[in-house]
C-alpha cells in the first residue's frame, strides 16, 4: 500500500497514527517532494470512481493562489490531471493507493476497508 502525504500536514500524521495502530502497513512518500505523476494521477482517478475534485487539496495555500475555485469548473479532467501533476501540494492528502482502493484525504470510516 502506497501512501502520499506531506510530514507537516496534521491530518496525514493521525492517518500514519491510524495505520499503525491499525498494523496496517505501508510505504510513505512525502508528496511535496515526490509529486504524482501525470499517468500515476490519472489511473488512480480512473481507478478510483471519485470525481477529479476529490483529487485537489481545496483548503491548500496552491489552490487558493492559483483561484482554482473559480478556474476548475472550465477545465477539463486532461487539464485538472496536468495542474495536479505540477505540485504535490495541490493534491489532496493523504492519498491511499491499495490495489483497488484509492482514498483521498482522511476519514477513518473510509479507511476501516484498509484492516
Amino acid at each position: 500500500m502506497l501512501l502520499l502525504c506531506y510530514p507537516k500536514c496534521s491530518t496525514c500524521k493521525k492517518a500514519k497514527k491510524w495505520l499503525d495502530e491499525n498494523s496496517v502497513s505501508y510505504t510513505e512518500r512525502d508528496i511535496k517532494l515526490d509529486n504524482p505523476s501525470y499517468e500515476e494521477l490519472k489511473g488512480w482517478y480512473e481507478k478510483s470512481g471519485l470525481p477529479l475534485k476529490k483529487f485537489f487539496n481545496t483548503s491548500g495555500m496552491a489552490y487558493r493562489e492559483l483561484n482554482l475555485k473559480d478556474k476548475l469548473p472550465a477545465m477539463t479532467d486532461e487539464e485538472k490531471l496536468r495542474l495536479l501533476a505540477t505540485d504535490g501540494m495541490l493534491v489532496k492528502r493523504p492519498l491511499v493507493v491499495s490495489g483497488d482502493n484509492i482514498l483521498t484525504g482522511f476519514r477513518e470510516k473510509e479507511w476501516e476497508v484498509l484492516k
